[in-house]
């Protein structure tokens, strides 16, 4: 039996959350003591009919809508279940619930973004330590739940975030993406987004030099960081680009940035690189589609 405590990283500079941080050394968990059923769908509707509305009113061709995935959910809850009689059971009824979300987002005509930071993070806080065989393991059963939640709708509307948490750390127990990629690409998802800014991170787009990504596939690298009040300037925005592209192609890749930038720096700070990654994407643009042209 594993459960999810205290991170490894938090032992391994413990003098450095002793003094405080942005992880807290024991996360308050939610505790399921019934029967789980969604019952968000008023909110829900109303919250997508206003984002239509404003996507209608400026124009916006396309827009996504997030939604947490079900391996992630599961573990932020964690250890906290007394009314299901096993955890396979209690990740089953969260597969569910979470479909219901899952359905009326693509319905309402918004592609959906599963947002799974438990894939690579779970890594980081089980105790005792998985090997990775274990892990890898563990990580498929939730993405099975997860790809039967997804069950019936179309994977062109889906794209799937992964992350290595927000919080400002060391980051150094983090699970490299190459131990991962193969799990992350069973989500039946046409867009797959990564940490590509994240310096603990940046280097992983040499994973796609040796992994294949499938026909019909996108990236999505965050090229942008929210762990940094540091503005990337748009020529690295477009470096970190030109790396993507130029392994899996210049069709395949999407910026983006590496987790969301709400909460974690300053909203002027956010517009700021935000910014930087538009004009950024516009440099590794025409110099891809300058280079081919000559």
């Amino acid at each position: 039996m594993r459960i999810v405590g205290e991170r490894w990283e938090q032992r391994e500079f413990s003098q450095f959350y002793a003094k405080g941080s942005l992880v807290p050394a024991v996360a308050s968990r939610p505790t399921c003591i019934g029967p789980i059923k969604y019952t968000g769908e008023q909110a829900l509707r109303r919250d997508l009919a206003n984002l239509k509305a404003a996507t209608q009113a400026a124009g916006v061709q396309e827009a996504f809508v997030t939604s947490i995935a079900v391996g992630s959910l599961e573990m932020f809850s964690r250890g906290q279940n007394v009314h299901y009689q096993n955890a396979d059971a209690f990740l089953e009824a969260i597969a569910e619930a979470l479909a219901v979300e899952y359905r009326a987002i693509v319905e309402a005509g918004f592609v959906l973004q599963l947002d799974d930071p438990g894939l690579p993070d779970t890594w980081d806080m089980l105790d005792p330590h998985p090997t990775l065989d274990e892990y890898k393991r563990y990580a498929m059963k939730r993405i099975d739940a997860l790809n039967h939640a997804l069950r019936e709708l179309p994977e062109d509307r889906i794209r799937y975030h992964i992350c290595w948490g927000s919080w400002h750390g060391p980051h150094t127990q983090d699970i490299p993406l190459r131990d991962i990629v193969d799990v992350m690409l069973r989500v039946k998802a046409q867009a797959y987004s990564v940490e590509a800014g994240n310096v603990r991170h940046e280097h992983e787009y040499k994973v796609w030099r040796d992994v294949k990504l499938p026909d019909g596939k996108i990236l999505i690298p965050g090229v942008v960081s929210h762990a940094t009040n540091v503005v990337e300037h748009p020529e690295l925005v477009a470096d970190r680009l030109l790396n993507y592209a130029n392994v899996v192609g210049r069709e395949n890749v999407i910026g983006g940035t590496d987790c969301g930038l709400g909460g974690r720096v300053h909203p002027q700070i956010a517009w700021a690189k935000v910014r930087s990654l538009a004009e950024g994407a516009r440099l590794a643009t025409s110099q891809l589609w300058r280079a081919s042209a000559a």
